[in-house]
């Protein structure tokens, strides 16, 4: 039987926003989306629930996370400041988890993002098999990268045929909701000849791509000029490496990657040819500004990125780093950080207008205030959009998830609008990026199914899974 959501505003976002709206939800799949007094109409005999001062709006996606990593939220804080040093005891933290472990850690990471209205995520995972089960047995709907580690070019083959057998383990697990996916780690960590085999693999056999790429200045050092913490490290174990000389971007297209249409996270340090680059060969960003920020990278061109019309979609990377998967706050963050890289309050640093097309929103000419959002640099709408439709689109998945419109699926988050901190709403984009976050959060739904309600999961055992999570904190505690 139907079931219709009815609420204050829903937010189909590539449509206006309706007050007083309604969501008819059929199976797996939305079946209607419009005013509340025009759905009820059409569906007389439909189940039906009044949220009341609420928010409808596409399940939100997190583009780049890490969920194995879960458990080592607070661990790295003394690392910070030293990129080669967080990533290498990061690594020795990894090596010390058991299976079950991984799989834990990523089921509270999966937990968290369901809370906070979260409904798909790109997971990088060095052991993907695990974050593959955490998200199904959470309900959540993902794509998950299995990391491959390489930078000696004579082990290429070795390691690409690792990563087969990890793929084929994978696909044993993929539902309609879980993929899998493949994830060269970065330019200084996998080798051009491994970069360039596991791409004619993801070509081949049409497998989605995610890669780590512009993300520091240390890995700029060791694309241009060879130097810097990557480079020695590399020569410390017999390692040769010649540097390109030439962007993080412009190396992956010469290498192949660019012809996966991959996913491609932090994206900091990049030209305009560079984003041209990528918008030419239709590759997705996902842009991670707190991250960015918490490990001192820099900031990525989020106005830019939006101008030049890429596939942007926005990440929390992984809670080492965050320390929060919250895509409402890393929308409001990567907004209010774009408006204070505007020297002069209407202009970006460096040039040129900015964005001034706010993306998959109709223009309703008989509305001037509309009109005027529509042409503001940096709106909430165009963060919200990021949130939602942009994500899928960064994934590939915008065909089926992203948008509240008959034939998607219903992956839909239900936000309140009901604490005196929201209050008084003028236009629900503003409410959700700039007065919200996912605690606000109500109901989490993914294909038409509930998996978060009110404070608690509807899928699996939170608590059990919160004693286990502690046990192993001690754990890497215990080796730190």
């Amino acid at each position: 039987m139907p079931k219709i959501y009815t609420a204050r505003w829903v937010l189909p976002i590539v449509a206006a926003a309706i007050n007083d709206g309604a969501i008819v939800i059929n199976d797996s799949e939305i079946a209607a989306v419009g005013d509340r007094a025009a759905i009820l109409r059409s569906f007389p005999g439909a189940l039906v629930e009044d949220f009341g001062n609420a928010a409808i709006l596409p399940g939100l996606i997190n583009a780049h996370s890490h969920l194995e990593l879960t458990v080592m939220r607070g661990l790295l804080e003394r690392e910070e400041h030293d990129f080669f040093a967080w990533l290498r005891k990061l690594t020795v933290a990894r090596l010390q988890m058991t299976d079950e472990d991984l799989f834990v850690s990523a089921a509270c990471g999966a937990i968290e993002a369901a809370r906070a209205g979260i409904t798909c995520l790109g997971d990088s995972s060095s052991f993907a098999v695990q974050s593959m089960r955490a998200l199904s047995e959470v309900g959540l709907r993902a794509i998950v990268y299995q990391e491959s580690f390489g930078p000696d070019p004579k082990l290429a083959e070795e390691n690409v045929d690792k990563l087969r057998e990890q793929l084929d383990g994978m696909q044993t697990l993929q539902t309609d909701f879980v993929r899998a996916g493949l994830s060269p780690h970065a330019p200084y960590t996998v080798s051009a000849r491994q970069l360039e085999m596991i791409s004619r693999l993801a070509v081949e056999e049409t497998i989605p791509v995610m890669m780590h790429a512009a993300e520091s200045a240390s890995e700029k050092q060791f694309m241009l000029s060879g130097t810097g913490p990557f480079a020695d490290g590399l020569r410390a174990r017999g390692i040769d490496w010649q540097a390109p000389g030439t962007s993080t971007v412009r190396y992956l297209g010469d290498h192949g990657v660019l012809e996966t249409k991959p996913l491609l996270a932090h994206c900091i340090n990049v030209d305009e040819d560079d984003l041209q680059l990528i918008k030419n060969h239709g590759a997705g960003v996902a842009h991670c500004p707190k991250s960015n920020a918490k490990l001192g990278h820099g900031r990525a061109p989020f106005a830019q990125l939006i101008a030049h019309g890429l596939n942007l979609g926005l990440g929390s990377d992984s809670v080492a780093s965050n320390n929060t998967s919250d895509i409402l706050e890393e929308a409001r963050f990567a907004t209010l950080l774009a408006r204070s890289d505007r020297s002069d309050g209407s202009r970006p640093r460096g040039g040129g207008s900015g964005p001034t097309v706010r993306e998959g929103v109709p223009n309703t000419t008989n509305d001037a205030l509309a009109n005027a959002r529509a042409t503001a640099p940096l709106s909430a709408t165009q963060a919200l959009f990021a949130a939602t439709i942009g994500g899928a689109r960064a994934l590939g998945l915008s065909d089926r998830i992203g948008a509240l419109k008959e034939g998607m699926q219903a992956d839909i988050a239900i936000v309140s609008l009901d604490s005196i901190r929201q209050q008084p709403i003028r236009d629900p984009a503003d409410a959700l990026i700039f007065s919200s976050s996912g605690r606000d959060v109500l109901v989490t739904v993914v294909g038409g199914r509930e998996v978060y309600r009110n404070g608690h999961m509807t899928t699996t055992a939170e608590d059990d899974l919160g004693v286990r999570m502690d046990q192993i904190r001690r754990k890497l505690d215990s080796v730190a």
